[in-house]
């Protein structure tokens, strides 16, 4: 056997007069058919206790599982590549810095730039470059305000992952990650939001003009923690190039976070082609242009 036990999320229980049952990583319960092998044997070897099969019948259960992707040669732990350790932090700190700390205890090494917290930014494409980062991550305790992220979403262009989220209200929104040329780019986001709705003259209104705003409505340490941890586990993946495992692919996800109930939905999100320039249309015969 290549693998001896139950991959992340697989567990198998001892229904009472029904024998073992599989819970997926779905949630989902499926019978197990032993044809009179030991059970509690069984459970050992799924939970890596004891070493190998001790008959035939329960090698073919093993080899089942395995064979539907139960099995594991032990719990996943991507590690953050050297390489890809340097990430730069911007932003407003109620987000930055609870990020900051689970970058950290993955392996990371973030600098928050003080320089942009709170309400400042750098000047453009090359101040983002300084240094050398491997990424960069933006967070807003508020709407982006036009053109901020234009520079930044030349990031990918030259080799730097790029990933934000930003608050409008009481919702946050964590953009996908961007990481080469053809990813979406907050400029995509923000086009292809104005397109789904039919208040897009509000929304765009929204982002660039004055509001009045009512009592602070700023994330709780609960849901700026919750929002740490998304963006901490796409930096993640991606620096661990770890495989999607369900749901949208990362960098074509668009997530809303309601900060009112922690409910995270996803939204699938594609890049806006460019669009092709006017033609030229020739002055007619006789008639001055």
């Amino acid at each position: 056997m290549s693998r001896s036990q139950l991959a992340p999320g697989v567990e198998v229980v001892a229904v009472p007069g029904r024998g073992l049952a599989v819970r997926t990583p779905e949630g989902e319960f499926l019978s197990v058919r032993t044809r009179g092998a030991d059970e509690e044997a069984l459970l050992c070897l799924l939970s890596g206790a004891a070493g190998t099969p001790a008959d035939e019948e329960q090698g073919r259960v093993m080899r089942a599982f395995e064979e539907a992707g139960y099995l594991a040669d032990g719990p996943p732990s991507p590690k953050w590549p050297a390489a890809r350790r340097n990430v730069r932090l911007l932003g407003d700190p109620v987000l930055t810095e609870p990020l900051a700390a689970q970058l950290t205890a993955l392996g990371a090494r973030p600098r928050t730039d003080p320089a942009t917290a709170p309400g400042a930014s750098p000047g453009g494409l090359e101040d983002l470059l300084r240094e050398d980062p491997a990424a960069v991550v933006w967070c807003l305790d508020g709407p982006v305000p036009d053109g901020l992220w234009d520079a930044a979403d030349r990031l990918p262009a030259h080799g730097v992952a790029w990933l934000r989220c930003h608050r409008e209200g009481r919702q946050a929104y964590v953009e996908p990650l961007a990481a080469a040329p053809g990813d979406v780019t907050s400029a995509h986001v923000r086009a292809r939001r104005l397109a789904a709705t039919p208040a897009h003259r509000e929304l765009a209104a929204y982002w660039s003009g004055p509001r009045a705003c009512g009592a602070p409505a700023g994330p709780t340490p609960p849901a700026a923690g919750l929002l740490a941890a998304l963006l901490a586990d796409d930096l993640l993946r991606w620096a661990a190039d770890a495989p999607e495992e369900t749901g949208l692919p990362a960098r074509r996800r668009l997530r809303r976070v309601d900060l009112r109930t922690l409910t995270v939905t996803e939204h699938p999100v594609l890049p806006v082609p460019a669009v092709a320039p006017m033609p030229q249309t020739a002055p007619a015969a006789g008639k001055n242009g």
